[in-house]
């Protein structure tokens, strides 16, 4: 039960007269109402009093109570109950002098539909109410995706829609690239697939080395039984396991622990956190709290790991680079929050401190790379995280643009920028076939398909952010690529040109809202898009300048089957240039030696047919 005093015309002195020694959560208010601290403590009249001594306040303490026109008290059972309270009014009013932490999205998860005859691996972000198991969470979407592309590889578990599953009369491209073992049609019965399945699982609770020992075994049967292609089959699961285990896992480490490491730097504060779960680095998340001046990583992370782990998947272990005061208190709530006992440790040896120096080094090197860059792309990528209402900081974009002359000689671009902007050693150009001239979305359709295809083998990376050159026909087809292949957690975002094609007065389509978005002239977002488009777009021009050179810089003799050098240049001797054997007719051209009546044919039509007047 919680008692509260609230005083409003202000007496400090009768007030903490008044005030108990039990434990609560104390609330520092101005004369308007906004609250400008919470607090918790073990001694309510003790921590609250010291806020009112004449000397030895800190400077930012003193700066916040100029501001306190009084203070409200809420008194619970226990510290740990406190800890809770304060963490829950923290998030809920965001006080400017509480170390704030911005981390309201939910965290991704890896899926297994468990209850179907052959189930589905996926990705997962949202409620967990579904039937099924659910391995996490992970630090970001690529995390998942990187967990997702890696099973697939080794245990080929399909990953499709169940709608997608369901109406399906032959194998998709996922079968050809051997990415899936095709279920839907019946190319491997179900025993087989569960094994795989039941690989997948043990792969994601950290038993590889089991999967591995029974794999052994299948593999001498197969050899035994001389059934060499599906022991080949086997041992190459095994040599890719073996590479997965290298990638993934902590050398020496078995268990679930977080890595939380703070670093802070011209009133700023960087902290990385390392997700290690069944033995496996699932990655590392970067966050930057609003912090008060002068606060030190200690207090810091006494904030950050309530705030953080309260409401989340509590790991048995956290190791941090500097040791709470509250230690004690800590890790008593989180424990009961969690229902298991967590540990929370500083002082560590060998390969544990490895890691906390690792993850010192990356929030070092995250909050110096931001505060470098704090006016150029950095701030401009994150005003497009908020006007796109990305789930994360946009690190990787790729943008696509189609370029042509009349239908002749279509080349589409892909160019690619990260937080330090382009990444030219990444981009890529594809020369288009077989299409109807002109047909800019079959020419889209082409470059996203190849494109993806090679990412999804494991070629490159795939982005967070897809920009097309594009209105929504070219948004959809992306998104046909994208389902086709897949592919999940990339937003697609087309950037249509205004009237006049006058820069500023784009539009911006978006995958996931029916509603354009169309932003001021002056908006950083739309200057990041509007760069990485006319990126593209100039990479397009000079491939499609350089494919139409070289096409007309090429004899029409030279597409003739049968037309080999010498007779080519017998011919241009015997008229003197391509344009008088245009004008040449059959029996003409068959009056040169070597030239026989169907190749004389030949050349007369490749000179007077449709293409090529």
């Amino acid at each position: 039960m919680s008692v509260q005093s609230s005083e409003h015309s202000f007496d400090a002195e009768a007030f903490l007269k008044s005030l108990t020694h039990l434990p609560g959560v104390y609330r520092m208010i101005s004369s308007d109402g906004e609250i400008l601290y919470v607090g918790k403590a073990k001694n309510l009249k003790k921590r609250v009093s010291s806020y009112f001594r004449k000397s030895g306040l800190a400077s930012k303490t003193q700066a916040l109570m100029k501001q306190v026109d009084h203070v409200e008290v809420t008194v619970t059972h226990t510290e740990a109950e406190a800890l809770i309270l304060e963490n829950n009014l923290i998030k809920e009013h965001l006080p400017r002098y509480n170390i704030l932490l911005r981390d309201d999205k939910g965290y991704p998860y890896v899926y297994l539909s468990t209850e179907q005859d052959f189930p589905r691996l996926a990705f997962h972000r949202g409620a967990r109410n579904m039937p099924g198991r659910f391995f996490g969470p992970y630090p970001n979407v690529g995390a998942v995706r990187d967990s997702l592309n890696l099973l697939q590889k080794v245990f080929p578990v399909r990953q499709c829609e169940d709608s997608f599953f369901k109406n399906r009369s032959r194998p998709c491209l996922q079968y050809q690239i051997k990415r899936c073992s095709a279920p839907c049609v019946g190319l491997i019965d179900h025993d087989t697939y569960m094994r795989d399945v039941r690989h997948a699982i043990q792969f994601l609770e950290g038993k590889s080395t089991e999967i591995a020992d029974e794999l052994i075994v299948l593999m001498e049967e197969a050899a035994e039984q001389q059934d060499y292609e599906q022991a080949a089959v086997i041992r190459d699961q095994i040599r890719s396991l073996k590479k997965m285990q290298e990638r993934q896992y902590v050398e020496g480490e078995h268990g679930n622990l977080d890595v939380v490491a703070c670093y802070t730097e011209a009133g700023t504060a960087c902290i990385q956190v390392f997700f290690i779960r069944q033995g496996r680095n699932l990655g590392n998340k970067a966050f930057f709290p609003k912090i008060p001046g002068q606060t030190s990583c200690s207090d810091i992370l006494e904030s950050f790991i309530p705030q953080y782990y309260l409401d989340k998947d509590i790991p048995d272990e956290i190791l941090v680079n500097h040791a709470p005061r509250e230690l004690g208190l800590l890790q008593t709530a989180l424990s009961q929050s969690s229902g298991h006992a967590c540990h929370i440790r500083s002082n560590v040896r060998l390969e544990r401190k490895r890691w906390l120096q690792m993850a010192t080094h990356n929030a070092r090197n995250t909050l110096e790379s931001r505060l470098a860059s704090r006016q150029g792309v950095l701030k401009r990528l994150e005003a497009l995280q908020e006007e796109l209402g990305l789930d994360q900081f946009p690190a990787r974009m790729e943008c696509f643009d189609i370029s042509h002359t009349a239908g002749e000689a279509t080349v589409a671009s892909c160019v690619v920028f990260d937080s330090n902007g382009p990444l030219k050693s990444d981009y890529r150009r594809f020369n288009i076939k077989d299409i109807t001239p002109g047909d800019d979305y079959a020419a889209m359709q082409q470059a996203l398909m190849r494109r993806y295809t090679r990412l999804k083998k494991g070629e490159g990376k795939l982005p967070d952010l897809l920009v097309i050159d594009g209105g929504k026909g070219q948004i959809h087809q992306a998104e046909d690529v994208l389902n086709e292949l897949q592919i999940e957690g990339v937003t697609i975002v087309g950037i249509a040109k205004g009237p006049g094609r006058k820069p500023g007065l784009e539009t911006l389509f978006l995958s996931s809202k029916a509603a354009p978005i169309i932003l001021p002239e002056t908006s950083g977002a739309l200057h990041v898009l509007q760069q990485i488009r006319d990126e593209a777009h100039r990479f397009a021009i000079s491939g499609h300048r350089q494919r139409r050179a070289k096409k007309r810089k090429t004899s029409v003799l030279e597409s003739i089957p049968g037309m080999g050098p010498k007779r080519r240049q017998t011919l241009i001797r015997q008229f003197g240039g391509l344009q008088e054997i245009a004008k040449a007719g059959v029996e003409d051209l068959a009056s040169v030696d070597g030239i026989s009546q169907q190749l004389a044919q030949k050349v007369y039509d490749a000179f007077h047919s449709d293409k090529n007047n």
